[in-house]
């Protein structure tokens, strides 16, 4: 029996289950949603919306053990979930990924590009692996993603939906400058190919998180974490369903005309906050 005490992401099971949504609970029925790093943390609060409103999942990761529990929780909703052990930063692996979505289910409506990750350190500091490792998954691999589905989609002469995760990233984020460039990079590349590929009906939309509190806050000294509080006006972090229920109104009709936009979910951080993953230097205190 599983523990609905346990918490999977920030959430516990029964706190996933319950948990209010404004959306219909079959507003995905008959849809092909695919997550990037859906078997924990924000990944896996998205891929339970979708879940709940009734769509059919397909989630990948480096981390098996990590995706069949979170597809072992996901399956509970009633529909079908796919897994896939893989890396992104691998074009092939990606391209493999979606035909497999497209054999076994005849169709993919929404590519959620949510996998990704960084490390807090000075910028001055980064060694050339560490730099290549963030750039390479959070831009690259997205870039990967999205290309293998809009072929596919171009191909079939089928209509198509992307939603990238990407980050506050409009005043910088001091302590994260690897992941800042990469998310900066997914954003305009989203703006390009929202225009190139609108002939082919296939929106592109971004989806930028703040501080909002997830098993990724783990990653953070506490001095770090100190300041995501602080960060935005409202004086707290934000939490996984925040960005899950955007993810949802971008894919589902309601973002029907919006496409090239980056939907900031961050509590006000862009225009008043300062996050310090590494924590804030003394240099920049206020007493």
């Amino acid at each position: 029996m599983t523990d609905t005490s346990a918490p999977l992401f920030g959430f516990n099971e029964a706190d996933l289950r319950a948990q209010p949504t404004v959306y219909a609970p079959d507003l995905f029925k008959g849809q092909v949603v695919v997550v990037t790093g859906g078997g924990g943390g924000l990944g896996l609060a998205i891929a339970t919306l979708f879940a709940r409103l009734g769509a059919t999942l397909a989630i990948c990761g480096r981390n098996e053990e990590k995706l069949e529990t979170g597809a072992a929780f996901l399956r509970t909703f009633g529909g079908e979930v796919l897994t896939r052990q893989m890396t992104i930063r691998d074009p092939e692996q990606c391209a493999d990924f979606v035909d497999e979505v497209h054999e076994k289910f005849g169709r993919l409506d929404v590519l959620v590009n949510n996998a990704g990750g960084q490390f807090p350190q000075p910028a001055i500091d980064y060694t050339v692996k560490g730099w290549n490792a963030v750039i390479d998954t959070n831009l690259n691999g997205t870039w990967w993603m999205m290309q293998s589905a809009a072929k596919k989609w171009v191909d079939a002469g089928q209509p198509g939906n992307i939603v990238n995760i990407v980050a506050t990233v409009w005043r910088g984020i001091p302590g994260i400058a690897h992941t800042t460039a990469a998310r900066a990079g997914v954003i305009y590349l989203s703006k390009t190919v929202a225009v190139e590929w609108a002939p082919n009906n296939i929106r592109v939309n971004c989806v930028a998180p703040g501080c909002c509190e997830s098993t990724g806050f783990n990653n953070y000294t506490p001095e770090g974490s100190a300041t995501f509080e602080e960060s935005n006006p409202m004086l707290h972090a934000g939490d996984e369903w925040d960005v899950a229920e955007g993810v949802v109104y971008m894919a589902a009709p309601s973002g029907k005309f919006i496409t090239g936009e980056a939907l900031t979910i961050d509590g006000g951080q862009q225009m008043w906050g300062d996050p310090w993953p590494t924590g804030r230097p003394d240099y920049f205190k206020i007493a």
